[in-house]
């Protein structure tokens, strides 16, 4: 029998893909995620998904392997994870009182097929003040998440609206990753 095998390090998407009811592994690709400047950011985050899936695929290919990416984009400049408070900060100043991108890939890799698809979701950010950024960034959670923030944490109160997926925004897009498990589980 197949297992499913999540590769990432992710406590999120781990805790969302235990919402779909599969049981799973999870078995870390060090993959690198370092930014190829010469592709779109849909491309990018396909490409980074299929890298960490396939890392895990090639030792475990008689089962099923996700790996994901997630991205956020602000007009065209692509926002990785901050490594520290000064990049929390830039990147909070330029999201503020505008919407911005976050675009999920992901790799669904069987014996019987490669499944690679994305999803991009739309935030908008309220005018948030200054002195609430630098609270912000003293918190533990802008680190380790593309764009330095979680939308189902305390940046919840700069978020005015969401257009696509709430569930692509925190990493894993739950109705289409269940719909292609399906087909090969």
């Amino acid at each position: 029998m197949k297992k499913l095998i999540l590769a990432s390090r992710s406590p999120r998407r781990k805790e969302l893909l235990g919402l779909l009811g599969y049981d799973f592994d999870v078995i870390v690709s060090d993959v690198s995620e370092s930014v190829n400047e010469d592709l779109s950011p849909v491309e990018l985050v396909k490409t980074l998904a299929y890298q960490k899936a396939i890392a895990v695929f090639e030792k475990h290919s008689h089962d099923v392997v996700l790996g994901c990416d997630t991205i956020v984009v602000v007009d065209d400049e692509i926002l990785g994870k901050p490594k520290n408070q000064g990049q929390a900060k830039e990147m909070m100043l330029k999201m503020k009182n505008r919407e911005h991108q976050v675009i999920t890939g992901v790799a669904i890799l069987s014996e019987e097929k490669k499944i690679v698809f994305s999803n991009t979701s739309v935030v908008h950010f309220n005018d948030i003040a200054e002195k609430e950024i630098d609270e912000y960034i003293k918190t533990p959670e802008p680190y380790d998440k593309a764009g330095g923030y979680a939308i189902q944490g305390w940046a919840a109160r700069y978020i005015s609206a969401i257009e696509g997926n709430f569930y692509t925004i925190m990493g894993l897009p739950l109705d289409q990753v269940f719909e292609n498990l399906n087909k090969l589980l």
